[in-house]
């Protein structure tokens, strides 16, 4: 690989993406490190894209968790404009670029300080969030919004995928702050990853896979 193309790919992968994680911009970012030590990726989720209704959600920013308000919302509004069964409409969402911390456990959140690198203030304390808004419905959550979390998005049969190399910011994150190796650091960052999404090599790989798999495209946040 020559330089520049490095050089590029390096960039690609740490620019936003870092700045969103609560991670310094390094001068090179390593991009070996970003992926699966087998190069394996995992696209059995392809098979579960299933019935009439399809839709991918493409969600690059938090935007308080619009992508996956929207890919609840329109499976709803399915329901009761057409009376559309759940088995015959598949959900997409996509989290790529700063929506990255959006696919980490609230334990991420708290002991990596993402809402103050954010700037995310939790509606009641008023103070920095340290949790994620979309993983799990938190206590006192209106009952009508309690479906609109990402563990009940998943179970539902939705898929959720995320971009490797925003996961990147995530892993360095931990690694900065944990003194790890990157290996390990990555180790972490999966383990702590909310449970059921999938990694892609990259948001619009996974955007346009989707799109192959018969969805239609939303930009949704």
């Amino acid at each position: 690989m020559s330089s520049p193309r490095r050089d590029f790919l390096s960039w690609l992968g740490a620019s936003g993406v870092y700045a969103a994680a609560g991670v310094p911009l390094p001068a090179r970012t390593p991009v070996r490190g970003l992926i699966p030590v087998d190069d394996a990726w995992d696209m059995s989720w392809t098979d579960r894209v299933k019935g009439k209704h399809r839709a991918v959600f493409d969600s690059p920013q938090i935007s308080d968790g619009a992508g996956l308000f929207r890919a609840i919302l329109w499976q709803k509004d399915h329901a009761t404009v057409y009376q559309t069964p759940a088995s015959d409409i598949t959900s997409v969402l996509v989290l790529r670029h700063e929506a990255i911390p959006l696919v980490m456990s609230d334990a991420y959140w708290a002991t990596y300080g993402v809402g103050k690198s954010l700037k995310l203030k939790d509606d009641g304390t008023k103070k920095w969030r340290t949790t994620n808004p979309v993983a799990s419905a938190a206590p006192g959550t209106p009952p009508q919004f309690v479906d609109y979390t990402l563990d009940k998005f998943i179970a539902g049969g939705n898929i959720v995928l995320a971009c490797n190399l925003a996961f990147g910011g995530i892993v360095s994150n931990i690694q900065t702050h944990d003194k790890l190796p990157a290996a390990d650091a990555r180790k972490r960052a999966l383990s702590l990853m909310v449970k059921g999404v999938i990694l892609q090599p990259s948001g619009g790989f996974a955007v346009l896979r989707a799109q192959e798999a018969g969805c239609n495209y939303l930009f949704a946040s």
